[in-house]
């Protein structure tokens, strides 16, 4: 992992003008995130993690302070193509395969439907999703529609994942398949990822940096460097270096009321 910054935030600020006042959703965010690391924000409900990352792509523009993503603002990223986002649920069309739903986007960039296949192919593959091609979403379990959705993000090549709690609603053992499978494809292809989520287990064992966020306004609280090997498997969280990430996590995350309505 280089030095290289793919996002970086100064002093960011969002505030909502919403029917019942001003809401402010982020407060005085400064983050850097570099090439090549897989970072994870962590915080309660509501506290701006979702917000930030639809700020970096682009989809809420910020009220205060700066930010860049690949060296330029985030609607020239955006415009480039620089970022692939997964949400929280897969949003897939039900009347399309699962090949015809990863090449979608690249439908609509005017790609060749050699080029198309051919990206699709390696991406499925990426995701262990090598022969379900033909098959339809109705056809998958949550955690496959889920892979599908990642290959998708992945299909226009972009340096930078963004991804909002994609394994949320899953059951604990579908979860931490994926988090392994996760692992896996961020070795492989070396991007950049940020990851929202409320697990303090999954953030603890993706991540290289795990932003704790404040409830609202959202602040950041903590940047927590965690040096685990890329090679890693579900057992290392028997081991003490993870517990102590846990517990720093969860003490940042109770210093900032976290636990409180």
């Amino acid at each position: 992992m280089t030095t290289d910054p793919v996002v970086e935030t100064a002093n960011l600020a969002l505030v909502f003008q919403t029917n019942d006042g001003t809401v402010q959703a982020l407060s005085d965010v400064s983050l850097t995130i570099e090439r090549g690391s897989f970072v994870s924000l962590i915080g309660p409900s509501g506290c701006g993690k979702t917000t930030l990352l639809r700020v970096i792509a682009d989809l809420e523009q910020p009220t205060g302070g700066s930010i860049t993503v690949n060296g330029t603002s985030p609607a020239e990223n955006r415009r480039r193509r620089g970022y692939g986002y997964v949400f929280q649920a897969p949003a897939l069309y039900p009347w399309r395969t699962v090949l015809r739903n990863v090449t979608l986007p690249l439908e609509i960039m005017g790609a060749s439907a050699a080029e198309r296949a051919e990206r699709a192919r390696r991406n499925l593959e990426l995701v262990n999703l090598e022969g379900f091609e033909g098959k339809y979403p109705w056809q998958l379990s949550g955690g496959m529609q889920q892979r599908v959705s990642i290959a998708r993000a992945l299909s226009f090549e972009p340096q930078l994942l963004l991804m909002d709690e994609p394994f949320g609603a899953l059951d604990e053992i579908t979860r931490d398949h994926l988090n392994e499978q996760l692992l896996r494809l961020w070795r492989t292809t070396g991007k950049t990822v940020v990851f929202v989520t409320h697990s303090i287990a999954e953030a603890a064992f993706l991540s290289t940096r795990i932003v704790v966020m404040s409830p609202r306004p959202g602040r950041i609280l903590e940047v927590i460097d965690s040096d685990f090997p890329k090679e890693r498997t579900l057992d290392i969280r028997e081991a003490p270096a993870f517990t102590e990430i846990a517990r720093r996590i969860r003490d940042g995350l109770r210093a900032g009321h976290s636990y409180e309505d």
